[in-house]
């Protein structure tokens, strides 16, 4: 049996989904999730897969290792993009996303059943970021497959509200990913989990990707593929037709850095960069960080479908320019105000306690340490390394040429020398900032529902916040990319500025934006790395990006 859904062409059709286009939906977001679910997974467990695929080796090995896992997850999904939009356009988009979940799916099945660098040797690291290379370049492949896909077979005025459905997909799939997770250290235990017990999660995805693909298998091609193909209008070469044509690559290019740029850092920002501020820099302990990012989701994941639904009334331009806008103007604040409510004591140090590095600038280098392995030498890398970790605001101060290094913490002057990092942080406790464990003050949730003490509430309001700005450059994305761009090269053109602005700008945003507090010794500091870019997009989308909600996809062709 085949599901087979028309497409109203030419006027806005305002009823509600017939149970063809429900199952459409409901199948392309639903394998979707899944897909989420596995390329999430690997970040989730990314410390004890570390532990278990490369410890064994020496430092230079390991770094490269944890780079080429790091880049596998977020630089090759561009080139995911390139393959399967290709294939999607040449072959249909139904037969291109069922190859990509399979990818993903049995990559991620066979990483719960790799032996580990015990069992057998280098092989072992080898094979895990060959299977990572393999997950980014599914999902580079499966967004822009389920956007087309859903978006094809929408009725013409609500392609906004039909394919919100699929931008729920990935929070659904982080959710799932922590779920199974949560679920599997309660019942195996913490060393057992350490042990074997990781595995368990990768293993469950082999029970997922079977649901997805007899789901997928159930559906028909979309109808806009299906009368190009019979009209013998197909791209012969979408490659090169998509960016090797200027009338299409010039909207590749407004796309990218009109929409997808600014949506990709306001996303990564409101969840993943929220999540390592409170972590990392606010010191609130991981259990309590992952619950209030979690009920801010829980609470802001349906406004995806809102801002879809509002798109198809108002546009898709202004709710996209709009977030981006309002998110540049209120980053400050709310993450200032993150930090009074989420630990005061350490938000009193900052505005309070003087601290400066007194260097060589000659003697001081980039702190940019993407995937925690950079062994950092020098004396002023090293103190303003252990400051920034410590979430203290620092300023620098140049010293003659060859002097050697030290930190003032008010009148408190800390020289270089053996003792230094214990002389520092007495200084720095002293002087009231918070470095111990468990300070008093620090938010804290005992329980998933401790969510009713105003401190918690309060947190997660402002998380709230953040997840909304999300929902409104993410909710109408896919609609805003999919009508940008003629049928015989949707898949290809749209794919790929979606995984460069979400892949690149976006997934370097934590290591970019903490490089950028490290260097500076200012907490907010790496807050300019998505607001610059998100004004940017602001301004090159009002310029550039044209209106297109009212716009017939099938007949659209670019001039």
């Amino acid at each position: 049996m085949t599901i087979q859904a028309g497409v109203s062409r030419g006027v806005a059709t305002r009823r509600p989904m017939t149970r063809e286009e429900k199952k459409v939906v409901f199948a392309s977001s639903l394998g979707t999730v899944f897909e989420w679910y596995d390329f999430y997974l690997y970040g989730s467990l990314a410390a004890i897969i570390g532990a278990q695929f490369f410890s064994a080796y020496p430092p230079a090995t390991r770094d490269i290792f944890a780079l080429l896992a790091f880049a596998a997850g977020f630089l090759v999904r561009p080139f995911g993009a390139l393959v399967f939009g290709r294939i999607g356009d040449l072959v249909g988009r139904k037969y291109t996303f069922l190859i990509t979940i399979l990818i993903m799916g049995l990559s991620t099945f066979i990483v719960g059943v790799l032996p580990n660098a015990a069992s057998i040797g280098i092989l072992a690291p080898i094979i895990l970021i060959t299977l990572r290379l393999l997950q980014g370049l599914a999902l580079g492949g499966e967004y822009g497959g389920a956007a087309t896909y859903v978006a094809e077979h929408a009725p013409h005025g609500r392609r906004g509200y039909y394919t919100s459905w699929i931008q729920t997909t990935a929070t659904l799939g982080l959710f799932l990913s922590l779920l199974v997770i949560l679920f599997t250290r309660t019942i195996v235990g913490e060393q057992a989990f350490a042990d074997w017990g990781w595995r368990i999660p990768f293993l469950v995805s082999i029970i997922l990707l079977a649901i997805s693909v007899w789901i997928r298998t159930q559906l028909d091609e979309s109808p806009a593929f299906r009368r190009m193909k019979e009209e013998g209008t197909r791209s012969k070469a979408p490659l090169s037709e998509a960016f090797g044509e200027w009338r299409n690559l010039k909207f590749v290019l407004i796309a990218l850095f009109g929409l997808v740029a600014g949506q990709g850092v306001v996303w990564y920002t409101g969840q993943f960069y929220a999540l390592f501020f409170l972590q990392s820099i606010v010191k609130v302990d991981g259990y309590t960080s992952n619950l209030l990012i979690a009920w801010s989701l829980v609470l802001g994941t349906g406004f995806f479908v809102f801002f879809g639904w509002l798109s198809d009334k108002v546009g898709r331009k202004p709710i996209i320019l709009a977030g981006c806008l309002i998110a540049a103007i209120l980053y400050f604040p709310v993450f200032k105000q993150i930090t009074t409510l989420a630990n005061p004591a350490l938000e009193r140090a900052i505005e309070n306690v003087k601290v400066t590095v007194v260097a060589d600038p000659a003697q001081c280098g980039n702190l940019f340490n993407p995937v925690g392995t950079r062994v950092f030498t020098a004396p002023c890398d090293l103190a303003r390394d252990f400051l920034a970790k410590s979430s203290v605001r620092y300023t620098t101060e140049p010293a003659p040429a060859g002097s050697p290094v030290s930190v003032r913490v008010n009148d408190v002057t800390v020289p270089w020398d053996a003792n230094f990092r214990t002389t520092l942080s007495a200084a720095l406790q002293q002087a009231g900032y918070p470095l111990a464990a468990a300070q008093a003050g620090v938010v804290k949730m005992a329980h998933p529902f401790d969510v009713f003490r105003p401190q918690v509430a309060g947190v997660i309001g402002l998380l709230f916040i953040l997840v909304l700005l999300v929902t409104m450059v993410y909710g109408p994305i896919a609609a805003a990319l999919v009508e940008l761009f003629p049928t015989r090269i949707r898949y290809t053109s749209m794919s790929l500025p979606y995984h460069i602005g979400n892949g690149w700008f976006g997934g370097l945003l934590p290591a970019t934006a903490f490089a950028m507090v490290a260097q500076t010794g200012d907490i907010y500091y790496g807050l300019w790395y998505p607001i610059v870019i998100a004004v940017a997009t602001f301004i090159i989308g009002l310029i550039c990006v044209p209106e297109t909600k009212d716009r017939d996809i099938e007949t659209f062709d670019t001039k």
